[in-house]
């Protein structure tokens, strides 16, 4: 083979090279991002005095979903859905509160804690665990619901209400509104690969789990919204930009029900016992 041909050659080697190198690169972030290192949260039900009833959800592609269960009866229900890469033992001093006047669910989103599932959608397939878990509520007879929820479990409290009328109020600390938007900020230092990085990430979402990672966004459904909405967010929030909550914010101003409000301090997840009373007000305020 004579010089000349052999570096167009040798350039198209090194072209699928970088291409599959380029293809593994975008596999491991999508992985990591849908198979987290998961985060165990060492802290029971018992360690905040809280009484519960261990109890299994069937989600509607029958994933099994663990959750803790403390009944009131008679009385209105929060269900609390925890952040990423937490469990539902990261909510247990919020439980306890609200565990004064109503009854609590805490759940393992689907693939973190005990619950089942290979990976976490993010927050697609996790609207239809949320219902089923208002299913199950509707068997132990509880009143009007509430949903709270954190971080990615927020977003997902926010879809999901505008899709399903049981929920009838919503405190959404440090949501994301628009995954997609997110993801182009948590790539940003990979520059000129970013977006080539996020799409890749969707396209994978759809060949391995048959899902659109970012669609809905929680921005899109909270035009819908007219029920009573809470969005708390810091200004100092290291992992979720507050410009989400400023988008929500807009998204939420045609509800005369929904208030956003802007923390001066504090990282992501930082709360304390004044956070968990002005929670425990809204849902009182609010589920009659």
């Amino acid at each position: 083979m004579s010089a000349a041909a052999g570096g167009p050659l040798r350039m198209l080697v090194w072209a699928l090279i970088a291409a599959g190198a380029f293809l593994l690169l975008t596999l491991g972030t999508f992985w990591l991002a849908v198979r987290p290192p998961r985060l165990v949260v060492p802290l029971t039900p018992a360690d905040v005095g809280l009484r519960v009833e261990d109890v299994t959800v069937r989600a509607a592609d029958g994933v099994s979903l663990a959750g803790w269960l403390a009944l009131r009866p008679g009385a209105p229900a929060v269900v609390l859905l925890h952040g990423y890469p937490a469990e539902k033992a990261d909510l247990l001093p919020l439980a306890a509160v609200l565990h004064k006047h109503f009854s609590v669910l805490l759940m393992d989103l689907r693939y973190f804690g005990r619950s089942g599932g290979h990976a976490t959608t993010l927050g697609v397939r996790e609207r239809d665990d949320l219902r089923a878990a208002l299913d199950l509520l509707a068997t132990r007879g509880a009143g009007p619901i509430g949903v709270f929820g954190f971080s990615l479990g927020g977003a997902i409290a926010l879809t999901t209400a505008a899709e399903d009328a049981r929920i009838r109020a919503v405190v959404a600390y440090a949501p994301f509104a628009d995954l997609l938007d997110l993801a182009r900020e948590v790539y940003a230092h990979f520059w000129v690969l970013r977006e080539p990085l996020v799409q890749a990430m969707r396209c994978w979402g759809r060949i391995v789990l048959g899902v659109d990672l970012t669609r809905p966004s929680p921005a899109e459904a909270a035009k819908r919204l007219s029920i009573p909405v809470l969005v708390v967010h810091s200004r100092r929030d290291e992992q979720i930009p507050f410009s989400h909550a400023e988008r929500l914010r807009k998204a939420l101003a045609s509800n005369a029900q929904a208030r956003v409000e802007l923390l001066d301090a504090g990282r992501h997840g930082e709360t304390g016992a004044e956070f968990d009373e002005r929670v425990l007000a809204f849902f009182q305020a609010h589920l009659r």
